[in-house]
């Protein structure tokens, strides 16, 4: 079975961590939330989670990882050595990097360093913080092992490109029918 790991910091959006994992957890994967600021963390619009674990606590290895955005979520998230470190490995190791929103240009880029002369996209506006890196304005960018999206309307979609990935293209298909992102 895949694993993946879902970062939370005070101020995450809600919608670009929820949707990834019910996605996630529909296809299979084994998903772990990782509490950044604490187990109990509150998202940018008052939505309280429990994360299932502490980020010390963390396994050594997943095969991805995803970052949600939001605001101070995305600062909280990159001004911590241990989501570096774990994102930086993670990479390293050829495990998926998946980021939405604010992510990409303050997680990916600021924080890790590992947008340099990679594709990507973020929440319009971001791409100025990033230099170094090829901005495309879509909804998912994907290049090698990071997947990037824009936001909160792309949370479905991002989801589904991540599931694309870790558990194959008919299971995202399958899950992108049963949940109405995709009709027909």
């Amino acid at each position: 079975m895949k694993r993946a790991c879902v970062l939370l910091a005070d101020g995450f959006e809600e919608i670009e961590a929820m949707t990834p994992i019910d996605f996630l957890r529909r296809a299979g994967v084994e998903v772990l939330t990782l509490g950044v600021t604490g187990l109990k963390v509150s998202g940018s619009h008052g939505i309280v989670v429990m994360a299932d674990t502490s980020i010390d606590k963390a396994p050594a290895d997943f095969d991805a990882v995803i970052v949600p955005g939001g605001m101070p979520g995305s600062r909280n998230l990159a001004a911590n050595p241990m989501v570096i470190d774990l994102i930086q490995r993670q990479y390293v190791r050829g495990a998926l990097v998946s980021a939405i929103c604010a992510a990409p240009a303050y997680v990916l880029h600021g924080a890790c360093g590992i947008l340099q002369g990679r594709r990507f996209t973020g929440y319009p506006g971001t791409e100025k913080l990033v230099t170094g890196g090829v901005f495309i304005a879509e909804r998912i960018v994907q290049d090698g092992n990071i997947i990037t999206s824009q936001g909160p309307g792309t949370a479905a979609e991002f989801s589904l490109a991540i599931v694309t990935e870790l558990v194959g293209k008919e299971a995202a298909e399958q899950l992108a029918f049963s949940t109405l992102v995709r009709h027909g």
